[in-house]
């Protein structure tokens, strides 16, 4: 079992868009292991391998029963829409209503390369978006309303947890830089 320790909301990594995986290989297995441990020890209904600090396109799920992963996830979304309270491993403690469709056709690839097409619905579906965000750098906060958003964002300050991330340091340049970022 190989527990790892999950990235909070503030981590740079959380806001980058992960890379395609090319390699089908021992590495890929280990990290999907690792999303899998990580993700039930939590225990959470997905986990994406940027918030164990991988930049790589894999994400894992835990719904209903099922478990699962998916490599270089594409989704076909349906127009119909659902709403419900949604949360998130890296941002812990926050449950709020966020819009997502109702219903997701994934395709991608398993760990061995072989293609793989996942239908979910209701929370399956949403599982499914969250952590396809997560591959390209959104978290599930930038998808609510202004109101909710505002909402979310204070009670994320106020939290216990806020600013351990190892948020990015500020660094000043001893030299004159004439307002441009070093």
């Amino acid at each position: 079992m190989a527990i790892q320790p999950i990235r909070l909301f503030g981590d740079p990594i959380l806001r980058t868009t992960a890379v395609e995986v090319v390699d089908f290989d021992k590495e890929l297995r280990r990290l999907v292991q690792d999303l899998t441990d990580t993700m039930l020890d939590a225990p959470g209904a997905g986990l994406a391998a940027p918030q164990i600090g991988v930049g790589l396109r894999v994400f894992t799920w835990n719904v209903e029963g099922e478990l699962g992963h998916l490599v270089n996830p594409r989704l076909d979304l349906s127009d119909e829409m659902q709403d419900g309270d949604e949360g998130c491993l890296s941002i812990p403690g926050l449950a709020i209503d966020c819009r997502r469709a109702l219903s997701v056709v994934a395709t991608g690839f398993d760990v061995h390369g072989e293609p793989v097409t996942i239908e979910g619905t209701e929370l399956l579906a949403r599982a499914l978006q969250h952590e396809t965000d997560h591959l390209d750098g959104v978290l599930f906060v930038d998808r609510l309303t202004p109101e909710l958003r505002k909402q979310a964002m204070k009670e994320i300050r106020e939290s216990e947890w806020f600013g351990l991330s190892g948020a990015p340091t500020i660094k000043v340049s001893p030299h004159p830089t004439h307002g441009l970022p070093i």
